[in-house]
């Protein structure tokens, strides 16, 4: 019976693990490297979860008329932040940040962050897995 109970565990997550494995995206696939963007904005929200860390800034858009548009920012995860020196207090809504990145393919308002300067200038590096694939 243990076995069986052992083989009926094993079988489950074998289907499962390579669907949730292959469900995470390439930096490629939803980004383009040839898109660099810097943006300096007022941060609106911050998601500091797994599998990506969100910022969300509110910044205008010299492509409309320097129309507000909001933001959307993906950084690595959490852990990945951490490391590279970030608290769940590094940004906080109301903030002025400076985001360097590269656009996503699909969406003119989502992007991969490399880098987040704040308003009295501290860089952090944003965890991008576009760093990876740089050249």
């Amino acid at each position: 019976m243990r076995r069986l109970s052992w083989a009926v565990i094993a079988a489950v997550y074998s289907s499962v693990t390579p669907v949730a494995a292959s469900a995470h995206h390439a930096f490629a696939a939803e980004f383009d490297r040839n898109k660099a963007i810097e943006v300096t904005g007022t941060v609106t929200k911050v998601e500091w979860m797994n599998p990506h860390t969100r910022i969300y800034v509110d910044a205008p858009d010299p492509e409309h008329n320097n129309e507000i548009v909001n933001w959307d920012f993906e950084l690595g995860s959490p852990n990945v932040l951490m490391r590279q020196g970030w608290t769940r207090n590094s940004l906080q809504v109301g903030q002025t940040v400076t985001v360097a990145g590269w656009r996503a393919r699909n969406n003119p308002h989502v992007a991969n962050a490399r880098t987040v300067t704040n308003a009295e200038g501290k860089r952090l590096f944003a965890g991008s897995s576009g760093d990876a694939a740089a050249p």
